[in-house]
């Protein structure tokens, strides 16, 4: 799973619209709409939040891990 594939799945299982975190990416819902579909390459800082926000690590958000590790506590 890519992270487009990803950040979708985790959008859905929180039961958040595009709106409500592209409010929180604070990007517009048709940029966080083209981030879930792969046309537009998400920013790494827009990652990190994402992580953080669904409490998972960024190789989980990133598909490079399908095991959910909690984001890692400062």
């Amino acid at each position: 799973m890519n992270y487009a594939e990803r950040i979708r799945a985790l959008r859905e299982d929180h039961d958040k619209t595009q709106s409500e975190i592209a409010g929180l990416l604070k990007v517009g819902q048709r940029t966080y709409c083209d981030y879930e579909h792969g046309k537009t390459r998400i920013p790494v800082e827009s990652l990190i939040l994402l992580a953080e926000f669904y409490d998972v690590s960024m190789d989980y958000i990133c598909g490079v891990s399908d095991i959910r590790v909690p984001y890692p506590k400062k």
